[in-house]
């Protein structure tokens, strides 16, 4: 019963949160989409690195 009110809620929190990214959001120029996948790659390389360093130990 746990993992499904958890399942609801976080189904229920993503839809209010599309919607109001839907409504409120702007269009990125092509400057600030490069930039973010710039950090998002980044990011993504840190995280592999981190499970790797914690798969070992």
């Amino acid at each position: 019963m746990n993992l499904i009110s958890i399942l609801v809620l976080l189904f229920i929190t993503l839809f209010v949160v599309v919607k109001l990214t839907e409504r409120h959001g702007k269009p990125l120029t092509n400057e600030q989409q490069g930039k973010l996948a710039k950090i998002a790659m980044v990011l993504i390389f840190v995280m592999l690195v981190a499970a790797l360093i914690k798969s070992l130990m």
